[in-house]
């Protein structure tokens, strides 16, 4: 993909750096976050069932509660057919995102770490979905009192970390884009 707003030394650089997703450590770090992911719903599986009982690990503040999530993020539900409108729109997100950030993988050590994570997570809530009929599995729950954030699970997190890497990478690649033009 060329880049007209690039010198011709930047895309050469550029070049001959490979996409983050064609090294192991891309796929150690996707492997990782997911293996997390699924040890940690495992043991709330197991270790805080019933569901919606919660268990307090830090006080009210943090606790930990069984739950299961059919839908999306926040709740979200289109119907019966939730399970698998989100799984698959989970495989386009993740072969998206690894094609769209692939020159910013490139160029930014934050963006190749995020990505990774990103992608982990979608792989450990995918796995949910195609697994389990009851929907992903979710288990920390954080609040005071009846004042509580969603119930999430590490897949979630690691979604929610690598974005933030990924809006990182993305103002500082502005930032220095903005830079070279004065």
């Amino acid at each position: 993909m060329s880049h007209p707003h690039r010198s011709a030394t930047a895309s050469a650089v550029i070049n001959d750096v490979p996409v983050a997703s064609a090294s192991p450590r891309f796929w150690m770090i996707v492997a990782l976050i997911a293996a997390c992911d699924a040890v940690t719903k495992a043991l709330a599986v197991e270790y805080l069932a019933p569901r919606h009982v919660p268990h307090q690990i830090i006080g009210e503040v943090v606790r930990f509660t069984l739950a299961y999530n059919p839908g999306a993020a926040f709740g979200m539900h289109v119907g019966p057919a939730s399970r698998w409108i989100f799984a698959a729109l989970s495989v386009v997100i993740v072969v998206v995102l690894i094609r769209a950030t692939a020159d910013l993988t490139r160029i930014s050590r934050i963006a190749a770490a995020g990505v990774p994570i990103v992608v982990g997570g979608a792989i450990g809530n995918l796995l949910d979905r195609i697994r389990l009929r009851d929907g992903v599995v979710d288990f920390i729950d954080i609040g005071i009192g009846d004042v509580r954030f969603w119930t999430f699970n590490v897949a979630d997190t690691a979604v929610t970390i690598g974005a933030a890497c990924l809006v990182i990478a993305l103002w500082q690649q502005d930032k220095a884009e903005q830079a070279a033009q004065t």
